[in-house]
């Protein structure tokens, strides 16, 4: 039994939910992943630039912003109304499988955050303490997100990066994870 199953196991109510559904979106993408080649994975097969390989990055990296929002509040987080083109160059390296980087080691890194998210949820005193969002175009001035609404948007974004993975994967292979 792994160690995020033993901890989910212990944990029941709202948290266990969060965490259900969380392992639920991770496992789609994930396994829109299973049995690719790193070249495979870092292939665009659709008219976007995302390949599989990347938005298993991205949702990590995402996942690990927001998480480190919830502990530390905006300035964990990118201020995006100061970034430069070299932080846009940066930010968009995320969605693309880089000279060096292997499937296997992606989704191991996906695998730690995920286990660190897993904690937060079991251990966090409090799912209402709240931080005020960072900086963003997108971000209305002054709202406030608590570690609950972050989390349910960590399942929001993962569930939507894991129907963009499906599409990516039937156009590479006709693999299907979904529907």
């Amino acid at each position: 039994m792994s160690e995020s199953t033993t901890l989910t196991q212990s944990i029941t109510g709202e948290r266990a939910d969060l965490l259900e559904a969380l392992a639920k979106q991770r496992h789609f993408l994930r396994s829109t992943t299973r049995d690719l080649t790193d070249e495979q994975a870092g292939l665009r097969t659709t008219a976007s630039e995302l390949c599989l390989g990347g938005l298993v990055k991205h949702v990590a990296s995402v996942e690990r912003h927001w998480v480190a929002f919830i502990l530390e509040g905006p300035s964990a987080m990118p201020d995006f109304t100061k970034m430069t083109e070299e932080d846009w160059a940066a930010r968009a390296a995320e969605f693309r499988m880089l000279p060096g980087e292997t499937l296997a080691g992606v989704l191991r890194d996906y695998a730690e955050v995920a286990r660190g998210t897993d904690e937060l949820v079991a251990s966090l005193p409090d799912l209402d303490a709240d931080h005020a969002l960072p900086s963003a175009p997108w971000h209305e001035p002054g709202m406030r997100w608590s570690a609950r609404r972050v989390l349910l948007h960590i399942v929001a974004e993962t569930a939507q990066h894991a129907g963009h993975a499906d599409i990516i994967r039937e156009s590479l292979d006709g693999s299907k994870s979904m529907g």
